[in-house]
């Protein structure tokens, strides 16, 4: 009857304890999570697995190739400077650094003494960007 009822709704819901045996669990659904179906050698291996995974490592950051630019101008690399920077239409610092192989600071006196000569003129003149072209007769 009514009590019945009651046990029925107790049974599925709850562990209970039933006449001394030992405590088993009634539910109305079968196993849930990752370990459903599973045997217990497979649910021994899965923990297992999950212990062995490393942790992931920072990356060391990649590094640079070390310029080894000349500091000096020798004999080829005054004909180059005098032969192509000219004809360059965009000419700042870093380009001349970067095709003559030569230090910021050398290739900013190397443009300085270009523009002396009139081999290149100035468009933009910022105390942090030199921007020159080349020189076109007018």
């Amino acid at each position: 009857g009514k009590d019945q009822g009651l046990f029925n709704v107790a049974r599925r819901t709850t562990s209970i304890f039933l006449l001394g045996q030992p405590k088993r669990n009634f539910s109305i659904m079968g196993a849930k999570g990752p370990a459903a179906g599973k045997t217990k050698e497979a649910k021994m291996k899965a923990a297992t697995a999950k212990k062995g995974i490393k942790k992931k490592k920072w990356s060391k950051g990649r590094a640079r190739d070390k310029l080894n630019n000349l500091v000096l101008l020798d004999k080829e690399t005054n004909a180059k400077l005098m032969k192509d920077v000219p004809g360059y239409k965009l000419i700042t610092v870093s380009v001349v650094s970067d095709r003559l192989k030569i230090t910021g600071s050398l290739a900013r006196a190397c443009i300085r003494m270009l523009c002396d000569k009139g081999l290149i003129k100035p468009v933009s003149h910022h105390s942090q960007q030199l921007i020159y072209t080349r020189a076109t007769a007018e």
